[in-house]
């Protein structure tokens, strides 16, 4: 199970990142395949509550990648970790099938309660550069959080979100703030009247007697 995982990541990988050029680099040059890979062992360990061992991979494996995954994590497959410095993903995390995360990524909680305290990512996720999701909530298959974004409350499917703190900007491919079309042809008539008065304001600036009916005032 374990190395049927690995090899999805890595081809993963070598799909999803323009740069790979072979499954072999992926595998021994990709610090982010590395961190899932000591991470796949040392959840293994943490579901058989050896606690001590789960801890100890999962430390060795953040000095040498940068990339700090708790074991305790639940992690899907098909998981792409592009450039991965500064990622964190939390103990009660969970991310879901064919999800791509980016350097500097949080998947973080709030509070010091014990218990589901960090975020549930759905399929096909994408987590943009210094991207935070903080909380104990889900997001939807097929969301994009956009670079730099603070996501603080759960996700439908099929959105994007941007910001801090994030908010839609697309819903099933969709701008949010997309002017309907029905209203289009409206706007064009009224732009084209402000065109008219535009033009008819310089007119009258250049030539400030000039009446309406195009006579001279006295």
């Amino acid at each position: 199970m374990i190395i049927d995982d690995i090899i999805l990541d890595v081809e993963a990988t070598k799909e999803r990142d323009p740069a790979a050029h072979s499954s072999m680099e992926v595998l021994l040059l990709y610090q982010g395949v590395h961190a899932l890979i000591a991470h796949r062992f040392a959840h293994w360990f943490y579901e058989r509550k050896c606690f001590f061992a789960a801890r100890l991979i999962s430390q060795i494996s953040r000095f040498f990648t940068q990339i700090e995954i708790h074991p305790g994590a639940k992690l899907g497959r098909g998981i792409v970790i592009d450039h991965g410095a500064g990622v964190v993903i939390g103990e009660t995390a969970e991310v879901g099938n064919n999800c791509t995360i980016y350097q500097g990524v949080t998947l973080g909680g709030i509070g010091t309660e014990k218990g589901k305290r960090h975020p549930t990512l759905g399929n096909n996720v994408t987590v943009g550069a210094g991207a935070k999701i903080l909380g104990s909530f889900e997001v939807g298959d097929n969301c994009t959080i956009a670079a730099n974004a603070v996501l603080l409350k759960p996700l439908k499917k099929n959105i994007t979100v941007a910001g801090v703190p994030a908010k839609p900007v697309r819903i099933d491919g969709e701008e949010v703030n997309k002017i309907p079309h029905a209203y289009s042809a409206d706007l064009g008539k009224l732009q084209d009247k402000i065109y008219v008065l535009e033009k008819r304001i310089r007119m009258l600036e250049k030539n400030p007697g000039e009446m309406k009916d195009g006579s001279k005032e006295s």
